[in-house]
Parts: structure tokens; C-alpha cells; sequence
């Protein structure tokens, strides 16, 4: 028996008290049968809901292609339901066995340079191999069969990280798929010749069986662009195809059990589209590992709050980070003491109502032995052990807080795939561009200047944000183009930046010079981009420092304000950051990198503007990350310590549900409070 059937969170087996979840990964095919009972044993202490199991178990599952044992995950999943903890099962299918890539070497991926990716680590399949999806169906479908009635089973993972290793396949399979992907986009080979710009270096198709997938072209040369933005956009698709694929079998054996699949919306992937995979869910699921440097723990705020507002009002899943340190950075450092609260805790602020880890038990043997876990190679008498027991506890109380969703914020940074894909492509005036770190430097000096700011995706509606900041928009359709100046009339108040508004949906330039698409609303006009080479300079009238790119503006509309200008470099003398004002509305434009802290000063002038204001007591603003979930008649406030000592919160009034009731709060420290509303 279960309660909670909705398809939207988890299933949670009876007698399992809902709240937050609380778990990991959990791998007993890695450990004999007499450590399983002392794993369950040790989860009820720490405190554990519930585990996601058998993620790369398939070789396990079926050991060879007419032969099965789920004995072993029978009397895993038994034990875990007579101990009270819920299973997140996943389908298995992240990896194929060696007797599949044997028997069928077609199902492996290939390189842009025609390499076939053998097998030996993980997801070693092409996303779009007919052979792979129909084995991979017969083990989702064998797993639903056996398992749809067992009480423990809380949720389907779907495979696990899809795109992380496999994302760009160029095997024949991917071109036959591409092809077919390009017909129901294009409908004709003119209309594909057209969006694609053929008519340059001779390209131009005559037949669709001609286009291939952007495979290495000639040494120093560069491939169609549009064509690397269209493929870009299929590879996300194909990803997306086959998780629905996996999704609609479990469906239709399981109708009422919600179905997952890990995102991984952090530093450094870029493949998938998850704003555009969100929708397939009954909830959204992410992995994050914190990335050393000093905008690590901004870097976690900003990815936690995107997740968030993937599906915004809805709770999602934290499937996977690290309790201490990670095995894949050049150095992987134990976190300091506190921190695997904050980080967790973190995530809850922006709406996750579930914390688990990669994994229960730290791996003896393998790739990610040295990866650390809940229950560690020095076991229950350890540090890391006796801070998850007391993360545990922590989650227990803050139970209040699970099913409220977060409560927008009053500002906004726009976060667009598109943009992303096509800024960093080849070609273009700089190589150095990086469209998420401007994205992040726009969060950090949101954070540094005390004002919550949600980051949405490109499709979020604006209605409600007095300020939205859409940093190198760059891709900017027709339809976009006239949201954003209805936002502006609107009496919103916009903010782009460099190398925004350039091009339309197919990678085409808007003619007429730049910012193109944005050019009328910013009330500006470039001529020619000012890429900056690494390690030069230009210094700014208001103290900042412009490092990547320096337009030279020349402005169209008397009414535009200067806000900063340029003191040296080429452009000595010229706008730096304009402001147009419409009605009461008006549109902004900052022409170079300045970095988190020469944001400050601009952002500063641009909250004035939009009558943006933090929520905080002044003192605590920029020492102190505010995130705030709320329900019709509370509000649960997350004070989170962004400094190296102590904060005292003496001014900010509230039940203290974690984070003790003195007034300091110490480095690393988060406070809960729940105030009335």
C-alpha cells in the first residue's frame, strides 16, 4: 500500500512520514549480502527517507541477453521497505553491459572526428541507435513489470545524467536522425538552404540524404555555423526523445508512479536544453558538485535557483551531491566543517524537498572510490558520518518548509540556451566569451548588493520582475525581441550587455547595425564589435574595469542616459552603460565585462531606477544570501553566510526553526526562520 499518489513528488510508501527526503545513491551490488542489513541499519540513524538504486546495475540485471537475476535487488528492495526507507529505482539502462556492446558495436558512439567511444567507463551508447533503445525498452520494461506493485518503490529514475558523457554522437545512426529532425523543422531542403545560408563556400544541398552531422571539416576551417546551432539543438532533442521513450513505457505499466531523471544544471554543462525537458517530467531532478574558486558558492545559489524555476511553484529533487570532496578535479579537497549543511540547505532554500548524495557507502574499488560518501571508508565514527546524522535531524525539523514553493523575487536574470549554444561558437570577434559566467557575475553582485533575484529561462513569463537582466542575449527572435520591448512599455525595466540582439533564431545577423534585434529599445547603435584581448583593460569613469569586449556606442535617441563611460582604450571618452527610459519603464545596456564587484556600482544605479530594494536590514546585505519559500499564511526565510565570520542577525525577527537562537551567526552558518505573512 502507498499514500500520496500524486504524480508530481513522491509516492511515498506507507508508514514512511512525508517531509524532506532524505538519501543517496545507494550500490549494494558493490558489497556481499552480510554489509546490506548494516547499510539499512545505519541509514535509519542517519536519518535517511529514501535511496535511488540499481543506476548502473544492467550487467547485474541481465548478465547475458536471455538471462536474468533480480534475486538480489528483490531482497534489497524488501529490506529497505521492512526499514521504513523509500526507493527512487532507476531503470538501470545508464550503461550497457559487455555482452551488448559486443554483440552489437553499432550501439556505440562516435566522435566528430570518427572515432568509435569504446566501452570501459560509462553511457557508452548513441542516444539515437534503434538497437540500444530497443534493449534498453526490454529492461525498463522488465523492471516495471517486476517492481510496479512492490510498497517501497517511491519514483522511476530514468537512466542517469543522460547527455553527460554521450551528448554529440556522429555515427551514421545520428545522421540518419538529423536528417529526419531537419525534415520536421525545415519541411524543404530550399527552406533548410535558406535558414542554413548554403549559398556560402558552396554548400548548397540538392537532396536531403546530402546533410551530415558538423563532423571535422578541413584543418583550420570552420563548419556551418547554423549548422552547429541546429545540431546543438538535436542532440538535445534526440536526449529528450529517449527519455520519453523510457518515460511513457514506465507510464503505461505504472501509471502511479511519478517518473525522474537527473538534470545537471551546474558549471560547465552545456548540452541539454532542461528548460525544454522540465515539462516531461512529474518532477524535476539535479545533480550539482560545487566548483572550487571564489564564486563556488554563488555558483551553487545561481544553479540551485535556475533548477527551481525550471518548473516554477513545484518542488524538485536533489539526486546527487558530495558530502565532502569529489575525484574528478585536478586537486578534490574534504569540505570544511558546516559546509555540507549549507550547501545542502542551499538547495532547499530554492525549492529542493529532497537532499541526497552521491552515495551511501563510499566505494571500496573503481573510477570514484576516492568520491566521498554519506558512510565513509573510516565508517560511523567519523566526522563526515556525524555531520549527515546531524543534516538528518536538520531536515526533520525544517519539515515545515517541504511543499512551499519559492516566493518570486521582485528582480530577474534571464537564462537562454539558445544563447548560450551560439555565443560560443567558432568564428566569432572573441574565443574568450563565456556566457554563463557573465550570467553568474550578474547573480554575484545581486547577492553582493542584497537583493534575491530568481534566474529563469528564456520562455519564463516577465509580468511581476521590476527588473529583468538578460546578459549576451544573444539569439533573439522576432517574437522575443517584441516581449521584451511590451516588458519595457510595460513599465518593466530592462538590462542587456555585449554581443545581445545580434542574431535571429537561424544564427542570421539583424542587419542595420547592433545591438539588431534590440537596437530601437536600447536606443543605441554599434557599428563594429570591440573584442579585448586576454589581459587588456579598459578603466570606466565609475571605478570599474572592463575586461573582454568594449563597444563603441553611438547613440539614437536624445532621451538615452550615460550612466558610465569609458576613461581609457580605444573607446576613451565614449558610453560605457546606457539607460533609455520608456514611460515608465525603461531598457539598459552595459557594453563590457566588468565582473561581479564592477557590477555593483551599475546594478546599484539600476535598482534605483526599477525601485528594487533588499529585504534585509542594510547591514546584512552582500554578508548574508536571503531565500525565502512561503505558503498562504508563512514565510520561511533562509539566511545563508556568505562571509568567513560570524553575522549578527539580531534585526531579523522570526521562529527559529535551524540554525540555533543566538544572535551570531558563524561562517558557513544558515538560519531558518518562519515568519507570519
Amino acid at each position: 500500500m502507498v499514500n500520496n499518489p500524486s504524480p508530481r513528488w513522491l509516492r511515498w510508501p506507507v508508514g514512511v512520514r512525508p517531509g524532506l527526503a532524505f538519501g543517496a545513491d545507494y550500490n549494494p551490488e558493490q558489497w556481499p549480502r552480510e554489509v546490506w542489513r548494516e547499510d539499512a541499519r545505519a541509514m535509519n540513524a542517519a536519518g535517511v527517507t529514501v535511496v535511488a538504486l540499481a543506476i548502473f546495475s544492467w550487467a547485474r540485471l541481465q548478465p547475458a541477453e536471455d538471462r536474468w537475476d533480480f534475486g538480489w535487488l528483490d531482497e534489497v528492495m524488501d529490506l529497505l521497505h521492512e526499514h521504513g526507507i523509500a526507493v527512487n529505482l532507476a531503470t538501470a539502462t545508464a550503461s550497457p553491459p559487455p555482452w551488448l556492446t559486443t554483440a552489437h558495436p553499432e550501439i556505440l558512439p562516435v566522435d566528430q572526428e570518427g572515432r568509435t567511444r569504446w566501452p570501459g567507463a560509462r553511457q557508452h551508447w548513441r542516444p539515437t541507435s534503434p538497437v540500444f533503445r530497443e534493449h534498453a525498452l526490454g529492461l525498463v520494461r522488465a523492471m516495471a513489470d517486476r517492481y510496479k506493485d512492490h510498497p517501497a518503490l517511491a519514483a522511476w529514475h530514468v537512466s542517469n545524467e543522460l547527455g553527460c558523457h554521450n551528448i554529440y554522437d556522429y555515427s551514421n545512426d545520428a545522421a540518419r536522425a538529423f536528417r529526419t529532425w531537419l525534415r520536421q523543422r525545415y519541411a524543404t531542403v530550399d527552406a533548410l538552404n535558406a535558414a542554413w545560408a548554403t549559398s556560402f563556400w558552396s554548400q548548397h544541398y540538392g537532396d536531403w540524404e546530402q546533410v551530415l552531422p558538423p563532423r571535422l571539416a578541413a584543418p583550420s576551417s570552420f563548419p556551418n555555423p547554423a549548422q552547429q546551432l541546429d545540431f546543438k539543438r538535436f542532440s538535445s532533442d534526440a536526449l529528450k526523445e529517449y527519455l520519453r521513450a523510457e518515460r511513457d513505457l514506465l507510464r503505461e505499466v505504472t501509471p502511479d508512479v511519478p517518473v525522474t531523471t537527473n538534470f545537471m544544471v551546474m558549471d560547465g554543462i552545456t548540452g541539454m536544453n532542461y528548460a525544454d525537458w522540465a515539462a516531461e517530467l512529474d518532477f524535476v531532478s539535479n545533480d550539482h558538485y560545487v566548483m572550487p574558486g571564489p564564486q563556488g558558492q554563488d555558483e551553487l545559489s545561481f544553479s540551485a535557483n535556475l533548477t527551481g524555476n525550471l518548473t516554477p511553484g513545484r518542488p524538485w529533487y536533489l539526486m546527487e551531491h558530495s558530502t565532502s570532496a569529489v575525484n574528478w578535479q585536478p586537486v578534490n579537497r574534504a569540505k570544511p566543517d558546516g559546509a555540507m549543511a549549507r550547501d545542502s540547505l542551499t538547495h532547499v532554500a530554492h525549492g529542493a524537498d529532497a537532499v541526497c548524495f552521491f552515495q551511501w557507502r563510499q566505494s571500496a574499488a573503481g573510477a570514484e572510490k576516492y568520491h566521498s560518501a554519506m558512510l565513509p571508508h573510516a565508517g560511523e565514527d567519523s566526522a563526515v558520518f556525524r555531520a549527515v546524522c546531524d543534516l538528518g535531524a536538520a531536515l526533520r525539523d525544517l519539515a515545515p518548509v517541504a511543499g512551499a514553493p519559492r516566493k518570486p523575487a521582485r528582480a530577474a536574470i534571464l537564462f537562454d540556451w539558445q544563447s548560450w549554444w551560439t555565443a560560443e561558437l567558432d568564428s566569432h570577434p572573441s574565443s574568450l566569451l563565456r556566457y554563463r559566467q557573465e550570467a553568474l557575475d550578474w547573480y554575484s553582485a545581486f547577492l553582493a548588493e542584497g537583493v534575491r533575484a530568481d534566474v529563469v529561462p528564456a520562455g519564463h513569463p516577465l509580468d511581476g520582475y521590476d527588473l529583468v537582466v538578460a546578459p549576451i542575449l544573444h539569439v533573439v527572435p522576432a517574437p522575443l525581441a517584441e516581449r521584451l520591448r511590451a516588458y519595457v512599455t510595460g513599465g518593466g525595466h530592462l538590462v542587456t550587455t555585449y554581443f545581445s540582439g545580434i542574431v535571429d533564431e537561424n544564427d542570421r545577423v539583424w542587419l542595420g547595425g547592433h545591438p539588431g534585434a534590440l537596437r530601437d529599445l536600447l536606443g543605441i547603435r554599434i557599428e563594429e564589435f570591440g573584442p579585448l584581448p586576454d589581459g587588456e583593460s579598459a578603466d570606466l569613469d565609475n571605478g570599474g574595469v572592463g575586461t573582454l569586449w568594449t563597444d563603441r556606442i553611438d547613440l539614437t535617441d536624445s532621451a538615452v542616459e550615460v550612466l558610465a563611460s569609458y576613461k581609457s582604450g580605444e573607446q576613451a571618452g565614449r558610453p560605457a552603460v546606457t539607460l533609455r527610459r520608456t514611460g515608465a519603464g525603461s531598457a539598459a545596456y552595459v557594453s563590457t565585462r566588468l565582473g561581479p564587484e564592477g557590477l555593483r556600482p551599475v546594478l546599484a544605479d539600476l535598482l534605483e531606477v526599477a525601485g528594487v530594494r533588499g529585504e534585509l536590514p542594510a547591514p546584512l546585505r552582500g554578508r548574508v544570501e536571503l531565500a525565502v519559500r512561503a505558503t498562504d499564511d508563512a514565510e520561511f526565510w533562509f539566511l545563508i553566510n556568505r562571509t568567513t565570520g560570524s553575522v549578527d542577525l539580531e534585526d531579523v525577527d522570526g521562529q527559529v526553526l535551524y540554525g540555533g537562537d543566538g544572535p551570531a551567526l558563524g561562517p558557513r552558518g544558515v538560519r531558518v526562520l518562519r515568519r507570519p505573512r
